[in-house]
């Protein structure tokens, strides 16, 4: 990569992390100029002290004639402690506002991604970006941004200053202050780089350690446990190695930093002193002790937000390593407005759309992800309003396959799949996934608004309360993580229960009846009927049953190794 290309990528990174905090521009605004007037007021504050110390050691004027200036000096020291505070609840509002801007654009780029994508992903990984690497953006707007302000702003007014007083004090300040941004510069390259391999070493921990702790009980079945242990114990060591380096260029950098600042105000006490003792004459008269004072007071002043700066410039470098980790796990960065939910249509259709067939398919050929070969090719049907079409078909013979395109998850090798617009279309998969929680609050996942009622009804469409009525607190009844504590069968019937509360135009159904026994599966089928119509209902099945149960069938072939033939719809 050309170094042009590398200041590119570092500026629309940078630039990316400032979209974050639009939303609160306004109480950014008000923390740089708290933090710059907070500045100048040292510029008082100095004089003040200077003058008390002049007329006091050096005039002898009684001590009632600085009492305004002790009162004034009081009043700084109390605005700027106020002004201290507001800078930091404003800054914190925008580190805030950053956070939860990052966390909504990540999730809205997960969805935008779909599940099939999420299904090749370290779930751990992913996790990071919500957690660690949300965390790590946050002394970029609460420190570093206001410091940045105060660079600008605060130097200059103490530059002006001290040459008013004496202009050899001002050049040494003037030509000192490119040391600690230079030295800044180098050591931020070496901490960015640092930053972003210790943050992709704990995404990478994350997902070893959630991916063995989903799988620890097959783990212990076969023996793996120590063996894994050890794996994970590497991972950690990895992440303290890459930690440690962090730190390491952190400390040694503040040190250098500190050493040049450190110099810089030692020139100018040394200046300062010379002329005193008179041996050093660049003015034509020796400066005051009041004056000296004032510039030795600002001298160390001068250099503080060039040091603070310094010191800040890591959480730059670690606010850029983060963006840099979720546009390498995103494949790209997670812009400010994420797409639409797939299989869904907003748009009003046209007055020729209203009258189109509710889903038409044309030359498909899908190909499932990671596969080498397509699953389906030259597949052509179309979907009467109403209709029940039975995907049939013997197992890999890709049913599920052409359900995830129909539903938008997976997009087509070739061809085109046409759904009407203003139609929502709805997918209960074979292994629906349920969360922690009740199996109410998993169906409320579809209509978080849905009545107790129309909860109830939707479950026993879709046979739920068979189970449930037998289970210690019905629809209440806690479920653990991925259905835990149910039965295949009685997973995928609270999937589709939650899908017919969503209440979609088109249903696409992937073996809803498989694990039922006869009894149950004609119930089932009685009472979706009566739900379903008026709609289109697509269910890939392997049940006599349930194909005649639909109007028609969609037969898949077994291999596509031979000619297309496209499918073959009764």
């Amino acid at each position: 990569m050309e170094p042009g290309d590398t200041t590119q990528i570092r500026r629309a990174r940078a630039a990316w992390l400032a979209g974050l905090a639009h939303a609160a521009r306004g109480r950014q605004r008000v923390a740089g100029a708290c933090i710059s007037l907070s500045g100048a007021l040292l510029i008082g504050q100095a004089a003040a002290i200077a003058w008390l110390v002049q007329a006091v050691l050096v005039e002898h004027r009684p001590l009632r004639d600085g009492i305004p200036v002790l009162l004034g000096l009081a009043v700084v020291l109390v605005v700027r402690a106020l002004l201290g505070s507001a800078v930091q609840a404003a800054a914190g509002d925008v580190a805030d506002t950053a956070r939860l801007a990052l966390r909504e654009r990540v999730f809205a780029r997960l969805l935008d991604h779909g599940p099939l994508w999420l299904r090749q992903r370290r779930t751990g990984e992913l996790g990071e970006l919500m957690l660690h690497h949300a965390d790590a953006i946050e002394s970029y707007y609460s420190g570093f941004l206001p410091v940045r302000t105060e660079v600008v702003v605060v130097p200059l007014l103490i530059l002006a200053a001290v040459a008013w007083v004496d202009w050899v004090v001002a050049v040494i300040l003037l030509f000192t202050a490119p040391l600690v941004p230079f030295f800044m510069m180098l050591v931020g390259w070496g901490a960015e780089a640092a930053g972003r391999a210790q943050l992709g070493e704990l995404a990478r921990m994350s997902g070893h350690f959630a991916d063995r702790l989903k799988g620890l009980g097959l783990l212990r079945l076969y023996g793996r446990g120590q063996a894994e242990l050890a794996g994970i114990e590497a991972a950690a060591e990895g992440v303290r190695t890459r930690t440690l380096k962090v730190l390491r260029i952190a400390f040694l950098s503040s040190t250098v930093l500190e050493f040049f600042a450190s110099v810089s105000v030692a020139m100018v006490a040394l200046y300062l002193g010379l002329s005193y003792l008179g041996l050093m004459r660049l003015h034509a008269q020796v400066p005051t002790l009041g004056a000296g004072l004032f510039c030795l007071l600002l001298a160390p002043e001068f250099y503080a937000p060039l040091r603070r700066l310094a010191a800040h410039y890591h959480d730059r470098a670690n606010a850029l390593a983060a963006a840099a980790e979720v546009e390498r796990l995103l494949q790209g960065m997670a812009d400010e407005r994420g797409g639409e939910a797939e299989g869904v249509a907003n748009t009003v259709p046209e007055p020729a759309e209203a009258a189109a067939p509710p889903l038409q398919v044309v030359g498909l050929s899908l190909r499932p992800l990671g596969a080498a070969r397509d699953a389906v090719r030259g597949l052509a049907f179309v979907l009467e309003p109403g209709q029940r079409l039975a995907v049939v078909g013997p197992s890999g013979s890709g049913k599920s396959t052409l359900l995830e395109a129909l539903a938008g998850w997976l997009p087509p090798q070739a061809g085109q799949v046409r759904v009407r617009p203003g139609l929502s279309v709805g997918y209960a998969s074979q292994r629906p996934y349920l969360f922690h929680g009740s199996i109410a609050d998993n169906l409320r996942l579809a209509d978080p608004g849905a009545s107790d009622a129309r909860l109830r009804a939707v479950a026993e469409a879709a046979q739920v309360m068979r189970f449930a009525d037998r289970l210690p607190e019905g629809l209440d009844t806690l479920i653990g993580e991925r259905g835990f504590g149910l039965s295949g069968g009685e997973a995928r019937r609270i999937g589709l229960a939650r899908l017919l509360l969503r209440d979609p135009q088109i249903l696409l159904l992937d073996e809803p009846t498989a694990f039922l026994d006869d009894e149950t599966e004609a119930a089932l089928l009685r009472s979706l009927a009566a739900h379903a119509r008026g709609r289109c209902v697509v269910v890939a099945t392997h049940s006599p049953v349930v194909m005649a149960w639909a109007d028609g069938c969609l037969s898949l072939p077994a291999t596509v190794d031979a000619p297309a033939a496209g499918g073959q719809q009764a």
